[in-house]
Parts: C-alpha cells; sequence; structure tokens
C-alpha cells in the first residue's frame, strides 16, 4: 500500500472535486485533516488514511463538509461517505 503524501493528495482532492488555483489550498488542507481524523476515530488504520487507497474517499469527505446541506447550510458527511469509511475499516 503505497503511502501519499499531503500535496498529492491535495492535489487529488482538488481534481476529484473540481478545483482549481491555490486559494481554498488551506481551506482544503484543514478540512483533509478533519476527514482523516474523524477516519482514524472511526476505526480506519492510519496506514489506510495515509495511503492512496483512501484518497477518494478523503475526496468525497471534503466535499460534504465544503458544501453546505439543507436549510440550516451546515455541513453533514453523507451516507456514501460513511458507508466506505466502514468498508475501510
Amino acid at each position: 500500500m503505497a503511502a501519499m503524501d499531503e500535496e498529492t493528495l491535495l492535489a487529488e482532492v482538488k481534481a476529484s472535486n473540481l478545483i482549481t488555483g491555490n486559494y481554498l489550498d488551506p481551506m482544503l488542507k484543514a478540512k483533509i485533516k478533519e476527514v482523516k481524523n474523524f477516519m482514524i476515530n472511526a476505526g480506519v488504520s492510519a496506514e489506510v488514511v495515509n495511503s492512496e487507497i483512501a484518497a477518494g474517499v478523503i475526496a468525497i469527505g471534503v466535499n460534504d463538509l465544503y458544501t453546505p446541506q439543507g436549510t440550516g447550510g451546515s455541513p453533514k458527511l453523507s451516507e456514501y461517505f460513511l458507508q466506505r469509511v466502514f468498508q475501510l475499516r
């Protein structure tokens, strides 16, 4: 299982979410950290979380947190993201 460095993961998350430029990088990096911590706390090993296997799931989680859901406009992790996290455990 190949490890993925922070900049490569950031590029994957941006490509997956059709984000260009560098303006949002600090916010995206913060959300990547939050998603990775969620995954580890949910029982996914750090080795998996930090590998290329998890890049797509992390991109989904970042998108969920970046895109407000519902009337209140608050972030909510999608059912699909939660299912994928469960599968990686």
